[in-house]
């Protein structure tokens, strides 16, 4: 699933190249791709007619483009979905098709369908104007306005493993499985510690080390491990030949060369160096 960096490369390619615009004409090809718009493909369809695109935003891993009704239209891109400028190249994945005023085609393709669009109203949120379905994601490390003190207390008081709260989208957003396996191998930290058990420096470290990996992700076009995620161009980033944890199984570890492990870890997998971030040493059972 394209986490922030991805995300937010597609959003500024959106922001470059569709803010003002009209949407001229609105075809939904598939019925699942706005399955999250309860009032269905028809509503949907007569409402974005007509409108005006006057912005883009993005928290987290949700994007989303305002019109001048006061309305956002959420893109939940999931597992394979891509906003595409222009011709595009599978017409058999493509679920949403619109054309602008200007004649660009902006389309919406998912060959998983797993992500969609829906239209959403906006609310005022600590200041921040959000579509309601985001109101409860928490703010990301590139917001200006992250703070990263309040988010170190709320770790500290988690009695579970720290990749599982990087993981949680209510306690900081925008980090996935990628960044936070990248984040924790640059702070030396293994994703199985507890969280209440870090030091509030190893915290602060933690989530600077998120925001700096993410940085140089976004300004590499993101990470592409295949077609699914590509910017609005069709273009594929190129930060995967950056990673130093994620997806480097049995390979040097790039600081102290000891080979890179695995572990299963939330149906997912964790890339670490054992030498660097050493497993927390299990509590021996008490003597009956």
């Amino acid at each position: 699933m394209p986490e922030l960096p991805e995300v937010e490369v597609v959003r500024r390619g959106l922001d470059r190249h569709v803010v003002g615009r009209t949407i001229s004409a609105v075809r939904v090809h598939h019925p699942r791709a706005v399955r999250r718009h309860e009032a269905g493909a028809a509503d949907l369809t007569a409402r974005l007619l007509d409108s005006r695109i006057t912005g883009t935003g993005r928290r987290g891993k949700y994007l989303w483009l305002t019109v001048d009704d006061g309305e956002a239209l959420v893109v939940h891109l999931g597992m394979s979905g891509q906003m595409l400028l222009g011709p595009i190249q599978k017409s058999e994945h493509l679920r949403i098709a619109t054309l602008l005023d200007d004649g660009t085609a902006m389309s919406f393709v998912d060959q998983r369908t797993f992500g969609g669009w829906m239209l959403t109203d906006l609310v005022t949120v600590d200041g921040t104007e959000v579509p309601a379905p985001v109101a409860h994601i928490a703010r990301d490390p590139l917001d200006p306005r992250f703070d990263r003190a309040a988010v170190v207390k709320v770790l500290r008081g988690k009695h579970s493993e720290i990749k599982r709260q990087l993981l949680d989208q209510t306690v900081v957003s925008g980090i996935g499985n990628i960044y936070a396996d990248e984040s924790l191998w640059r702070a030396k930290v293994n994703g199985a510690r507890i969280a209440e058990t870090l030091t509030k420096p190893t915290l602060t470290s933690i989530l600077d080390h998120a925001t700096d990996v993410m940085t140089d992700a976004l300004g590499q076009g993101g990470t592409s491990f295949d077609s699914l995620y590509v910017n609005v161009n069709g273009e594929s980033g190129y930060f995967d030949r950056s990673l130093d944890a994620y997806g480097r199984e049995g390979e040097p570890c790039r600081r102290c060369g000891a080979v890179m492990r695995r572990d299963k870890f939330m149906n997912r997998s964790s890339f670490f160096c054992p030498r660097c971030q050493p497993k927390p040493r299990q509590p021996r059972p008490r003597a009956v």
